[in-house]
């Protein structure tokens, strides 16, 4: 049901407008002054407005002008009296979608509204649209401190070649994204990016994950399966947290790289694989090659161009573009009304020990987004940033 709000200081006016709309079915809201009734726009999903040119606290010009400032999409209707038409005209030119004039006529009601809702269905559709193009298209890499600008640069050299990258970092710093602008700029970006998450899956199941099986190979093998290698034919594998694989599947791994072959868990056939291998990791691999728990000739076969990504505390001088990119990204994923930060709200931001990196960066933001009024401060960060902080 489309949900409607009615502002107008005649309360006869609210009462006719309410029992017209709601025998047609819309759900009515009424508010009888501009301020009441932009408080509730703003605190309310509305899918149209209908607002009368002159009100008491706010007219409707006023009313409008904060309504289009705060980024709303919602279709405004102008209500204006014979006396005011020019002043309903200069509201279509400030973004209103149309204008009716007292006394209202019944049909000509009806079908403004329903003409303003085809046009916020059509605005919401285009937004979802926009939302999964850009779901689809990797994300920048954002800021512009000398250990970014390196890696951006390292990327830009590395990516057209087939060498293999061993990306290290913190939890949390980018190390996926780095890896998915490696593909993005390389000669296999047509082809496919498979992930695989090596600390997400059970050492007893890496093996079937990485090269596939065959039927029966083991209990619950009911159908052959194809691993990820071969899904990545063409194109990138990038395993991640690659220090946390079983030393089996690194064995079976470095063969793979050494021969561009597979074979399948309970299969004896070798299958030929064209992949670049793109790896990363947050542990130190030579302190875990000398307690035997990684092999130091996978090591060296994936280690052909090293990438750090810093800690999000060794680049402080990125956190205001990188908070500015995650407020105008939540603000749009999740159609919210546009918010800015105080510069001592940055300044507070980067005096914060970011344990959880980028990570932990665009949950604050977006904890400060939801918490925090249309401007927000150094306070609203010193309170709600870190709100276990004893």
């Amino acid at each position: 049901m489309s949900k409607i709000l009615v502002i107008d200081d005649q309360q006869s006016i609210r009462k006719t407008l309410r029992e017209i709309l709601e025998y047609e079915n819309f759900e009515i809201d009424e508010a009888e002054d501009g301020q009441k009734g932009l408080d509730m726009a703003r605190k309310n999903g509305y899918d149209v407005i209908l607002c009368d040119i002159k009100m008491p606290k706010l007219d409707g010009i006023e009313f409008l002008d904060k309504i289009m400032a705060d980024g709303s999409d919602i279709p405004v209707i102008m209500i204006s009296g014979h006396g005011n038409i020019d002043t309903a005209v200069e509201a279509i030119k400030k973004g209103a979608y149309d204008y009716i004039a007292k006394p209202i006529d019944l049909n000509r009601l009806l079908v403004t509204v329903r003409n303003a809702l085809e046009k916020k269905s059509l605005v919401v559709e285009t937004k979802q649209l926009k939302k999964k193009v850009s779901k689809n298209k990797t994300r920048e890499i954002i800021g512009n401190s000398e250990p970014i600008r390196k890696i951006k640069e390292l990327i830009e050299r590395v990516a057209p070649t087939d060498a293999r990258v061993l990306i290290t970092g913190s939890n949390g710093t980018g190390k996926e994204l780095v890896a998915r602008w490696i593909h993005e700029l390389s000669n296999r970006a047509n082809g496919p990016l498979v992930e695989v998450n090596c600390a997400a899956i059970p050492s007893e199941l890496i093996e079937s994950e990485l090269f596939g099986h065959e039927k029966g190979a083991f209990t619950t093998a009911i159908k052959q399966r194809q691993g990820k290698f071969e899904l990545a034919h063409g194109g990138t594998l990038f395993l991640d947290e690659i220090g946390d694989m079983s030393l089996s599947a690194q064995a079976k791994v470095l063969r793979a790289l050494q021969e561009n072959k597979i074979t399948r868990v309970g299969g004896d056939k070798e299958i030929s694989v064209d992949v670049r291998v793109v790896a990363a990791t947050n542990k130190n691999l030579q302190e875990e090659i000398s307690k035997g728990n990684f092999r130091e000739d996978l090591y060296h076969r994936l280690n052909v161009i090293p990438i750090h990504v810093p800690d999000l505390n060794d680049r402080k001088e990125d956190i205001p573009i990188l908070a500015q990119h995650f407020l105008e990204q939540i603000v749009e994923e999740q159609n919210m009304p546009p918010k800015s930060f105080t510069k001592d709200a940055l300044e507070e931001l980067k005096k914060i020990n970011w344990t959880g990196n980028i990570r932990e960066l665009r949950n604050v933001i977006e904890r400060l987004l939801i918490l925090c009024d249309q401007k927000i401060t150094g306070a609203d960060v010193i309170t709600f940033a870190k709100p276990n902080k004893g």
